[in-house]
């Protein structure tokens, strides 16, 4: 879920800590992404119809490797140096909202089983989507595809958006890319949101900063900290009847969540009991992460081309033109941005009080598509 309503909270209140900005503007940049956020968005869209899915020869969904193998292609020949983040041991206090989704998925589940009966195309594509879940094997075909990409892989401890944060925070990378906006309640520096949405959607990347959101709601991040936990965080429930609106007056007026509830209309809002808030505010703040450089293997290098083949073509069906043209593209990408980098040393030095507009390179505007023939095996799982 992330942060409820945070996304237009900002764009209210704090809109200079916004802006769009094109795909193609990160050339050279390292970007920390959330993985279990983009193979669930692959799950859900590629090659998808109804209940059916990419499947390779032995049945086994194929739709999340297809989905990243595309994708993460798309960013090499962009020039971006991604590093995916996966998640590890969901902390306890996840627990409630990870059963809120379990029980979400079960109603969907039965949902679609009436739907099937009736045989309602509408309602049958729409409770299929909602039974998806992201499971280990899917996890660890996506470490392996990624690996043999020569992109770095981090398995957190704990949280992904935790852990791309520290990343950002101890500056290995430029940003975080993700969809749930608590990557800034973990205090990254530069939050991207839209940078794994498929070309064809043509949606810029909307880039934000902390220190400017901080600065334009005039807070500090203990205050921020206190504003998503009252918006609604997956970590414990919010106060009925405060949004993010109502929260940021009151995180004006009174500083912090002790003081609200100090002054808060108990006939008005009902406070969970137990609430865990202080538990929740140290999770954002102190959050499992590695910070261990020796630990942390963030390095790009060639594509296993024969492992790619063996792991794409022989054991998932994918079309073995289609990988051996992928690999090529995977390679030019890699000499391409290393030329880039290279070239900067032997530019004029620059003012650094001026901005300096970064070399653009253009992308492959080829959609990702979700075709059969694109997919590993092309064929579908009912």
């Amino acid at each position: 879920m992330g942060i409820k309503g945070l996304t237009k909270l900002l764009a209210d209140n704090a809109p200079k800590s916004m802006k769009e900005n094109k795909f193609e503007s990160y050339f050279g940049r390292k970007i920390a992404i959330d993985a279990s956020m983009s193979i669930y968005q692959f799950l859900i869209v590629v090659g998808r119809s109804g209940t059916e899915m990419l499947t390779n020869e032995a049945g086994e969904v194929t739709s999340h490797l297809q989905g990243m193998f595309s994708r993460t292609i798309r960013l090499l020949e962009a020039g971006i140096k991604p590093v995916y983040v996966f998640d590890g041991k969901p902390p306890d206090l996840k627990k409630q909202e990870l059963a809120k989704r379990y029980s979400k998925r079960a109603e969907a589940t039965e949902d679609l089983s009436e739907a099937l009966e009736t045989a309602n195309k509408e309602d049958i594509e729409k409770f299929s989507k909602r039974t998806v879940k992201v499971t280990k094997q899917h996890n660890d075909d996506c470490k392996r595809l990624l690996r043999l990409m020569g992109v770095p892989v981090v398995e957190a401890p704990s949280e992904a958006e935790a852990q791309c944060a520290a990343l950002c925070k101890a500056g290995k990378v430029y940003a975080v890319a993700s969809e749930d906006m608590d990557s800034l309640t973990f205090g990254s520096p530069k939050f991207l949101r839209h940078l794994m949405d498929p070309s064809s959607k043509k949606i810029p990347v909307m880039e934000f900063e902390v220190a400017k959101i901080l600065e334009e709601l005039n807070m500090t991040m203990d205050q921020f900290i206190d504003l998503c936990i009252l918006s609604g965080c997956d970590y414990c429930d919010s106060i009925r009847g405060i949004g993010g609106l109502t929260a940021l007056k009151l995180i004006r007026q009174h500083g912090s969540i002790e003081n609200i509830l100090e002054n808060l209309n108990k006939e008005r809002y009902q406070i969970p009991d137990n609430w865990p808030y202080q538990e929740a505010r140290r999770l954002f703040k102190e959050p499992m992460v590695i910070t261990d450089e020796k630990e942390l293997d963030i390095k790009w290098s060639s594509p296993d081309e024969e492992g790619l083949i063996t792991f794409l073509v022989n054991e998932n069906g994918f079309n073995s033109d289609r990988v051996t043209k992928a690999i090529e593209k995977i390679k030019v990408a890699k000499n391409k941005s290393s030329q880039g980098r290279l070239e900067s040393f032997f530019k004029p030095t620059v003012n650094p009080s001026v901005p300096i507009k970064r070399k653009e390179t253009p992308v492959n505007n080829a959609k990702e598509t979700n075709k059969k023939t694109k997919a590993g095996g092309g064929k579908k799982k009912k």
